[in-house]
């Protein structure tokens, strides 16, 4: 495996020492793994090159070209292309839950929120961050520049949730203040009313947004595999349960494959993208399904 593969797996990334650093590793991996399967014959567009000229910036040198021709080439851009993307993020205190001392659902969301965020301005790409728990919590509007960039990436770094889930209401509220149409990227666990959030949903549709929904769960909470008497905790009200998982594990598998299943049906009705996660899955996976429907888009 190709050493910038490994950064494609949330366990490596974890580890490394900042949001910036990881976002720009995961991009560099997703970049480099694109060309196989299951992306064979998927690619990024690039601009076309130029011959670099005196007081050109060195950071738009394309190094690559340099290493097969002996030539400095410049990358160029347009200074913004026009499609606005906006993540929303999931800072309730459900997405704090992790099992087996694995990696939390915030962390995890808010990986793929920086990789997401780092590749849009690569491309010229305006992207904005909404973070949102009972209500929102913050939000920065679209811009396509890399001290943006910057702004973005510091914030999920610092990010921690709290507080109860108002999925609905809090989309809702988004939903009301875009004002010029884009792509939007929800990330969350999803524990609320499906309708209530299927109709916030269809509220970014209604303004002829397009969305992509991305559902972020641990391992566990699809499985349900905890053998033996375990003590389950509400991550919002600290409420405790104790019981043998055991007694219960098929019913809820049951349940939760009911949950999932109608989220997927329900978006695919309303022609949002539905992506379901954990915090195993590799990076690549998010950012193919964004850039695989950006190229539909633009």
């Amino acid at each position: 495996m190709q050493e910038s593969l490994k950064y494609l797996r949330p366990d490596v990334v974890a580890q490394l020492a900042n949001m910036e650093l990881r976002a720009r590793l995961v991009v560099e991996g997703f970049i480099t793994g694109l060309h196989k399967s299951p992306y064979h014959g998927f690619s990024v567009e690039f601009t076309e090159h130029r011959p670099y000229m005196p007081g050109d910036e060195i950071r738009n040198i394309d190094w690559k070209v340099y290493g097969k021709t002996d030539r400095y080439y410049i990358k160029q851009y347009e200074e913004e292309t026009n499609l606005k993307s906006y993540i929303i993020l999931d800072a309730s205190k459900s997405m704090d839950y992790s099992s087996n001392g694995g990696l939390r659902k915030i962390e995890y969301a808010s990986y793929i929120a920086a990789a997401l965020a780092y590749l849009m301005v690569e491309q010229r790409d305006a992207v904005g961050l909404t973070v949102y728990d009972e209500a929102i919590r913050f939000s920065l509007p679209p811009h396509a520049t890399r001290s943006y960039l910057k702004q973005i990436l510091k914030e999920l770094e610092q990010l921690q949730p709290s507080k109860k889930t108002g999925i609905a209401a809090s989309l809702h509220a988004v939903a009301e203040q875009i004002k010029r149409r884009g792509l939007v990227i929800i990330l969350s666990d999803l524990f609320d009313d499906p309708a209530q959030v299927m109709t916030a949903f269809k509220h970014f549709r209604h303004k002829a947004n397009e969305v992509i929904v991305m559902q972020v769960l641990d391992p566990m909470e699809r499985s349900f595999a905890f053998g033996s008497d375990a003590v389950f905790r509400d991550m919002e009200t600290k409420e405790e349960l104790m019981t043998q998982p055991w007694h219960i594990q098929k019913a809820y598998q049951q349940s939760m494959q009911e949950f999932l299943e109608r989220y997927k049906r329900e978006c695919r009705e309303n022609a949002i993208e539905y992506v379901l996660l954990d915090t195993s899955t590799p990076f690549d996976r998010a950012l193919f399904e964004y850039l695989n429907k950006r190229k539909r888009i633009v």
